[in-house]
């Protein structure tokens, strides 16, 4: 009878008295067990054995019972190891430590520590040094992980080269890389394992410098690295920025014939990566032809996925497809920031499908958080809530991701309502990232109560001084008319790269500070810090609001000759803008004539604006025929056309945008002002009378327009957009909102207070006159941020000297 179909027939008997009655115990004998250990790749066919093992009599060895547990916990089945284990009776230490490594090798970690426990409190076999290493790696907690060195201790095996690596891994997992550090120095021996546990356990508590100075002495030793070492070393390089140190690890690679381990040479290609080397990581991939792994291709594409150069990571990707390569998790993410980099509206929902197809959203969180950030990036938000909606368990990226994506589309209210939804969730606790999500959208409201108290919150869990958060609030404050406050943090937080240095230049250029942003500039160059594209920016638009043509220039033509920046796209609007705001139409109008790219939106923007200020109906008619072809979406265009013709009383211009708009489909955004008060933001339409102060409010106004009269002002009819009489004009310009907005903080606060006004359209002429004289009648100063920049009306006086 052969074993496979000897095995079938005595599985399917119901009892060991069955076999036994038809005379099988006897042929049991025969059988050469070894042979049939080795032969048991499922678990149907180790029962089988199981069962010849009992017929035998051969279960009760205490050698073939704790094969036996070690095999079915390899094979997957811990409840059947457990219960083999139970059977055995006399169990000694290595019986003990296959139960405990059975249920570690299968997640089964508390299971393993109560075993642990059972071992010490009801036996006299003590543990050796086999049994801490995969317990210790069950520990959750440093508690648990204490009570265990205490009685690695205590039974002297604390020493055991395996022991004591084992016990560093435990404390670094812990942050407690002082403590593992300690146990480090103190071994009598270490091996190239404990080595490594170091300084891995140094990149995990982020003690980048711990970890380089340790492999220095490590190999002042005389101990050479290997494939672990470097796979370890190497993200740290990147983290330093030290590319030196990363070529000097890749020359010893290639010495050392390291270059074919897969495993080394995927840590290279994410090193070049995060060093925006990728023709390095290229080449790297492509010397693996015959070891790639999907981690190989994986790291290739998210090489090019995170330098933004999307097209080439969907290449590779579809390379990877076309050689027999599946796409797993990690693909997918990177494949997701793809398409939303590139703006591929098309290949975003066949991306969608294919997750959906493997039920990978339910399973994974990461998964559905890359989904989430897709959509938002596209500008796809209502996908993006449904997707997030959709996570059955999400962790503090999901809300992050939902918070920002609500933030970056200008959507900073609903941003706002899921951050009070995830602060009731007791499990979720903000991090970095959501303090950097959330403030952002806490500035663009104005609410500065809200942020302060963000502010506490940060300053509690020590990320103030983080140069990321600490950034967040510079530009909070600076955004909600605190400069001083601004000032402070950004003397407090790190200054070494250009985030920081942005920031406040960005403050001060939206505040109308032109001069002070270029002192600053001046001092970020002194202080060894290099600007990228966004200080050179930032300062460009500072220039362009204070009117420093000459200023903005000089630093526009010396960005690649002296920085090596290259112009993108929006340099160029800026520089349009500059001229254009400074009444240079025709100088901007040749500027964009000889770009070496394309204009965009934003560059014939910039000149449409600046011709309604001028009201340079001709240039202004040119500038929106380009908008209206390569952004015939955006309303805003068609409105400020519509805005150029009612200045000059060509009211069949008017008519005919307006008509234009309609057959689109494009309704106009409506003005709006809000101020914050008593915790609360007031939110004001132009012509809203459904205020439960409303009379009040008008009342004020009717008061301080009669007192601004005395003083010599006469409304602008200019500034009113409809074709109706002197008398209804007046009073279309007495209800914009921020003039309501104004009344109420004068009924609702004390008097001579400072008031704080956020707008989200540009301010008109007409507005601008009348805070100027409300100000100086009621002594207070009044502080406006429209959708350009600041205006801080003091006096009478503004801070933009009527240059905005």
């Amino acid at each position: 009878m052969s074993f496979s179909s000897f095995c079938c027939k005595l599985y399917s008997s119901r009892s060991c008295n069955e076999v036994l009655s038809v005379g099988v115990a006897s042929k049991v004998k025969e059988f050469d067990f070894e042979r049939l250990f080795h032969s048991c790749t499922k678990i149907y066919i180790l029962k089988c054995l199981h069962a010849l093992l009992v017929v035998s009599g051969n279960a009760k060895s205490i050698f073939i019972g704790t094969r036996l547990v070690n095999l079915y916990a390899h094979l997957g089945d811990v409840s059947l190891s457990q219960k083999t284990f139970c059977m055995i009776e006399s169990k000694d230490a290595y019986t003990w430590n296959s139960m405990i490594s059975s249920y570690v090798r299968n997640g089964h970690f508390c299971e393993s520590l109560n075993c642990l426990n059972e071992m010490l409190s009801t036996t006299d076999v003590k543990p050796d040094f086999y049994t801490f290493p995969p317990v210790l790696k069950a520990c959750d907690n440093i508690t648990d992980g204490v009570k265990i060195h205490c009685w690695a201790s205590k039974l002297g095996v604390e020493w055991d080269v395996f022991v004591a690596a084992s016990l560093v891994h435990m404390y670094c997992r812990f942050q407690s890389s002082s403590v593992a550090f300690r146990i480090f120095k103190d071994m009598p021996y270490r091996d190239m394992g404990c080595w490594n546990a170091m300084i891995s356990g140094f990149c995990q508590n982020g003690n980048a410098m711990e970890a380089m100075s340790l492999l220095d002495e490590m190999r002042l030793e005389g101990i050479k690295m290997d494939s672990v070492t470097i796979a370890t070393v190497l993200p740290i390089c990147a983290q330093l920025g030290d590319i030196v140190h990363g070529l000097l690890i890749h020359l010893y690679v290639i010495k050392h014939g390291l270059e074919l381990d897969v495993f080394v040479s995927n840590a290279l290609i994410n090193m070049y990566a995060r060093f925006g080397e990728l023709r390095h990581a290229q080449k790297i991939f492509d010397d693996m032809m015959v070891v790639r792994d999907i981690v190989s291709w994986n790291s290739l594409i998210a090489a090019y996925e995170q330098n933004n150069v999307p097209e080439e990571a969907l290449k590779y990707f579809q390379e990877m497809m076309i050689n027999g390569i599946q796409p797993d998790l990690l693909t997918l993410v990177s494949l997701a920031s793809s398409i939303a980099q590139t703006k591929s509206f098309r290949c975003c929902g066949s991306v969608h499908g294919f997750i959906l197809r493997r039920y990978w959203i339910p399973k994974d969180v990461i998964m559905g958080n890359a989904v989430v950030d897709m959509y938002a990036k596209l500008g796809l938000i209502h996908c993006s809530r449904k997707v997030f909606d959709e996570i059955p368990i999400k962790d503090v990226v999901s809300w992050n991701s939902m918070i920002t994506g609500y933030a970056q589309n200008g959507l900073a209210t609903e941003a706002i309502e899921i951050y009070n939804m995830m602060k009731e969730c007791g499990d979720i606790a903000p991090n970095q990232g959501t303090w950097v999500s959330i403030l952002p959208a806490y500035a663009h409201l104005g609410a500065l109560q809200e942020g302060t108290r963000t502010h506490g919150h940060v300053f509690k869990v020590a990320l103030n001084l983080d140069v990321f958060v600490g950034t967040s609030l510079i530009d909070l404050y600076g955004k909600c008319g605190r400069l001083d406050d601004a000032m402070s943090l950004f003397h407090e937080v790190p200054k070494m790269s250009s985030v920081p240095w942005n920031a406040i230049i960005s403050c001060h250029g939206i505040h109308g500070n032109g001069r002070v942003s270029l002192k600053l500039f001046n001092d970020m160059l002194d202080e060894g810090v290099k600007p990228d594209h966004v200080t050179i920016l930032s300062l460009l638009a500072a220039c362009s609001h204070s009117g420093l043509v000459d200023e903005g220039k000089k630093y526009f033509y010396m960005m690649e000759q002296e920085f090596g920046i290259k112009p993108v796209l929006k340099h160029y609007s800026c520089i349009v803008d500059l001229f254009a705001r400074a009444g240079r139409l025709q100088t901007a109008y040749h500027f964009i004539k000889s770009m070496p790219l394309q204009p965009d939106a934003s560059v014939w923007g910039a000149l449409l604006g600046a011709c309604r200020v001028h009201g340079n109906v001709e240039l202004g008619r040119l500038a929106s025929d380009n908008l209206f072809e390569v952004d015939p979406e955006n309303v805003g265009y068609y409105v400020v056309l519509s805005n150029i013709y009612a200045n000059r009383g060509k009211w069949e211009g008017v008519n005919e945008v307006r008509s234009l708009a309609r057959d689109r489909g494009l309704k106009k955004i409506p003005g709006w002002s809000s101020i914050e008060l008593n915790n609360k933001v007031e939110v004001f339409y132009t012509g809203n009378q459904s205020h439960p102060q409303c009379d009040e409010i008008f009342e004020e106004l009717g008061i301080l327009t009669a007192k601004m009269k005395t003083l010599g002002y006469t409304p602008d009819n200019t500034f009113v957009l409809q074709d109706v009489e002197d008398d209804e004009k007046e009073q279309i310009l007495t209800s914009h909102s921020e003039r309501l907005a104004i009344a109420y903080g004068i009924l609702n606060t004390p008097p001579k207070s400072p008031l704080r006004i956020y707008k989200n359209l540009r301010v008109c002429g007409d507005c601008h006159n009348v805070t100027k004289l409300i100000s100086k009648i009621t002594e207070r100063e009044i502080i406006v941020r429209d959708s350009n920049r600041f205006h801080h009306f003091k006096n009478g006086v503004c801070s933009c000297g009527d240059y905005w």
